[in-house]
């Protein structure tokens, strides 16, 4: 899922995103499958979330960033240094009907 936010939406992620913290770190094992399940249940509770990617290069975070997202059906929001930012709406709830 690629879609692209807005420049409001995307502003006002990124202001949002100043005080967190990471919430997962991409060690020399890279994008490990427990990293990825790591990223998942975050964005389930958070919706927005920083990932720390110290131990990769700059090209290689870039890399990280778009598969993370795809895998996740998330956006990303932006890159500071070595930290990833990635957004992904949660679902609207159900309205239960009429019993």
């Amino acid at each position: 899922m690629t879609r692209v936010l807005s420049p409001a939406l995307r502003r006002d992620l990124k202001a949002r995103a100043h005080g967190l913290e990471p919430v997962a770190w991409i060690g020399d094992s890279g994008l490990s499958d427990a990293l990825i399940a790591e990223v998942e249940r975050a964005l389930a509770a958070h919706e927005l979330i920083k990932v720390r990617a110290a131990s990769l290069g700059r090209e290689a975070r870039e890399t990280a960033m778009a598969e993370i997202c795809e895998r996740c059906a998330a956006q990303p929001v932006q890159r500071i240094g070595k930290v990833l930012v990635i957004y992904r709406k949660k679902p609207e709830p159900k309205k239960a009907g009429p019993r």
